[in-house]
């Protein structure tokens, strides 16, 4: 294997995505680049090389200059070493969090199935599209108190979700909370920053982060609605998950709580991308 591809695998080990990885290591040859010199030192997409700058400055892995013409440079190898292992130990301490609580969620629904006809009578498994829509529109007029989300491409419903505004406007009014954490790219699609905004303006508190594990929808800490990728239907296909369970919901709600703790609001992920 090639010195710098064994270099770019160890990155990638440490938490860097390939094209990060590839990025800090043509910075640090010189001083600095313009984003289309970094691009071209690192061969990655032009249309890819902003996202992945972007990164690299928000991970404290690079620092922007700005100017007529951007230029970035690289921080120490030493200091960008030690905040990456800083960032596996917190990452994996929260794991060790979550993963404690939902040892503890779990338990007891594992121990109720054993005592139960149908151990997975509060659960719905939903695959037809229509009836994921319709169930995402349930379980938000379920809601009373407490509304939080993971939102991310592809959507079930349109941009214009008359349905959700009118539930985002009467929890607000009743004092209750909604949070939603959306995936950056969300703010590459005008119809969807412009949808985002417009529930802000109902009372929805919005944040996003790079990247989300899956779509998901918790209400009142006892209702979840969550997609993951369907083995058994083939790629592209989803399967959606509707559970009426108070312990596993809590324990996702401090999921969740976790990241809406490490992600941005609209506006700080606007300055950063207008200084790249």
């Amino acid at each position: 294997m090639e010195p710098e591809e064994q270099s770019v695998g160890q990155l990638v080990a440490l938490g860097l995505a390939r094209y990060e990885a590839r990025v800090y290591l043509a910075l640090i040859r010189r001083e600095s680049y313009t984003a289309a010199e970094a691009a071209r030192e690192a061969d990655v997409p032009r249309q890819r090389i902003y996202d992945v700058l972007d990164a690299l400055v928000r991970r404290r892995l690079a620092v922007a200059h700005p100017g007529r013409v951007a230029t970035f440079s690289a921080i120490d190898p030493e200091l960008a070493l030690t905040r990456l292992m800083s960032d596996q130990r917190e990452a994996l301490d929260r794991m060790e969090r979550v993963s404690s609580g939902l040892v503890a969620a779990l338990l007891p629904v594992w121990s109720e199935g054993r005592s139960q006809s149908d151990p997975l009578d509060y659960i719905e498994v939903l695959r037809d599209p229509k009836a994921i829509s319709e169930r995402f529109v349930d379980i938000q007029e379920q809601a009373s108190r407490e509304l939080l989300s993971f939102n991310k491409p592809p959507f079930v419903t349109s941009t214009d979700n008359p349905a959700g505004m009118k539930v985002v406007r009467r929890l607000s009014r009743a004092g209750g909370v909604v949070q939603a954490i959306y995936t950056y790219d969300v703010l590459d699609d005008p119809g969807m920053t412009e949808n985002v905004e417009q529930f802000g303006l109902a009372g929805e508190e919005a944040r996003f982060s790079r990247d989300l594990p899956l779509k998901l929808v918790i209400a009142d800490a006892s209702l979840v609605l969550c997609d993951m990728p369907d083995p058994v239907a083939g790629t592209g296909a989803t399967t959606a998950l509707f559970i009426e369970h108070p312990a596993l919901a809590g324990c996702l709600r401090l999921a969740f709580q976790t990241v809406w703790a490490g992600s941005s609001t609209m506006e700080a992920v606007r300055d950063l991308r207008e200084t790249l």
